[in-house]
């Protein structure tokens, strides 16, 4: 392969990871625009997505494949926004008058959770995971989807996994954008965002609109866990601590509380962790997307699309 052809595969590759980040970061932007919560425990929900997948996959049977991939892009996404709605209800919901870092410390204690869980899950007699008899190690996902390069013989590769990427995700992010500002409840989710006090004096219901927030953030989530598994085919318990962190530099590299930002932020994380893996070294990766990071929080602490707020005195 050229220099320039090496170059083209590498943004592919960049490009199809950057939109699966991109939607983890949509849900760590939305619930921190709206409750200015951190949700640490988002990228365990991810993972818990990702076996979740997997189990619909082993309890499906010989079903058709296109059969097998709607019932994933269903089941999973409501598995994955009901547990997230059902942590809000559980545990955030009784903290949101408290300080600050009682709900941050209690999204760290859910991720611990979600891990365990996670382990837990990895050990179930069921032939997918193994028979239970390794928990800890990776689990192989079935390939459902081809790998065959759609540019025929062209030694760039663009798969039908990178056009399966494409088009579950951008339809997703424009819908979701639609969603939120031409709905009535996304004006309600704005507004809360805005002033939650003044919006529940104009008769909003604030824990309904937040319920909805980690409804759809953990939605977000269930189809990036379907992507991701159909596009790596490989999953394990400890992979919500990368996808988390990617995903929420993803979101404050493009502003949080933005989601333009966020699908911004995402498609930057992708790009920089690929380019960074041909031409500098794997280990050096996560170093140069923190660098990156850093030094648009020096030069832009708002991010690159989030909004400037000026302190008051």
């Amino acid at each position: 392969m050229t220099g320039w052809e090496v170059f083209l595969q590498q943004l592919i590759i960049g490009l199809s990871n950057g939109m699966i980040i991109a939607l983890i970061a949509l849900g760590y932007t939305m619930v921190y625009g709206i409750i200015e919560l951190i949700n640490f425990a988002h990228g365990d929900l991810f993972m818990l997505g990702c076996f979740a997948a997997l189990t619909v996959v082993s309890l499906t049977g010989d079903l058709p494949v296109w059969l097998v991939l709607l019932l994933l892009l269903v089941l999973t996404p409501v598995f994955c926004g009901g547990l997230n709605w059902l942590v809000d209800r559980l545990a955030y919901r009784h903290l949101r008058d408290a300080t600050k870092l009682a709900p941050l410390v209690s999204a760290i204690g859910v991720s611990f959770v979600f891990l365990n869980l996670g382990l837990f899950w990895g050990g179930l007699p069921l032939k997918v995971f193994g028979f239970g008899k390794a928990a800890a190690a990776p689990k192989d996902f079935p390939t459902l989807v081809s790998n065959a390069n759609l540019l025929g013989n062209s030694n760039v590769e663009f798969t039908t996994k990178d056009l399966l990427v494409l088009v579950i995700t951008v339809p997703l992010m424009v819908g979701l954008t639609l969603f939120v500002k031409q709905t009535r409840a996304g004006k309600a989710m704005r507004a809360v965002a805005q002033d939650r006090l003044a919006a529940q004096l104009m008769g909003i219901d604030a824990n309904r609109v937040i319920g909805q927030t980690f409804l759809l953030g953990g939605g977000l989530a269930g189809v990036a866990s379907v992507v991701a598994a159909l596009y790596n085919n490989t999953i394990y318990f400890q992979m919500g601590y990368r996808a988390g962190m990617d995903a929420f530099t993803a979101a404050v590299l493009g502003g949080i509380g933005s989601l333009p930002g966020a699908v911004l932020g995402g498609l930057c994380i992708g790009l920089a962790r690929a380019l960074s893996d041909q031409y500098i070294a794997t280990r050096w990766t996560n170093v140069m997307v923190f660098a990156i990071l850093i030094l648009v929080l020096v030069f832009r602490p708002s991010g690159l699309l989030g909004a400037k707020h000026r302190e008051k005195v």
